[in-house]
């Protein structure tokens, strides 16, 4: 019988693109389960740890909480997502509300594109996007500003 592939937390994370810090992490607050240990203390990891930190990863990117991502964590890869009609029913939620950002931050754009194209602002603007409230408008009418507030996302 062939033995099963193992990774350290360093090839882990590489396969990854998660930091070996952030899989320390999910271990602690127990998105993942606790890692093998070799005899040496060091983390082994298995081709379905790495799968689960993919799914994790992929569910990030979505903007979906971390404790939102635990019952679909708990769920076996090649399982009939038929089966689990509750988790259907929240990964539908979830993209329905994905679906209304890329609308809101669609407004956004075609906002500072016209700017960009020399519309003059309007009295009225949080009437046309309302995506947009009139604190967010008043971002956009400093030019002065404009470029110099940054937001690090970690």
């Amino acid at each position: 019988m062939k033995e099963e592939q193992s990774f350290t937390i360093k090839q882990t994370a590489e396969q990854t693109g998660i930091t070996e810090d952030t899989i320390r992490y999910y271990e602690k607050i127990a998105l993942l389960p606790r890692a093998e240990r070799k005899d040496n203390g060091h983390r082994i990891y298995r081709q379905e740890d790495v799968n689960k930190i993919r799914m994790i990863a992929c569910l990030k990117k979505t903007g979906m909480p971390l404790d939102e991502m635990r019952p679909f964590l708990s769920v076996s890869a090649d399982t009939d997502p038929g089966e689990y009609l509750e988790l259907m029913e929240l990964l539908k939620s979830h993209r329905k509300h994905i679906v209304q950002q890329i609308a809101s931050l669609q407004q956004i754009v075609d906002f500072i594109d016209r700017k960009l194209e020399g519309e003059r602002f309007r009295r009225h603007c949080s009437d046309e996007i309302q995506a947009v409230s009139p604190v967010e408008m008043s971002f956009f009418s400093r030019s002065a500003g404009v470029g110099k507030s940054r937001t690090t996302v970690r």
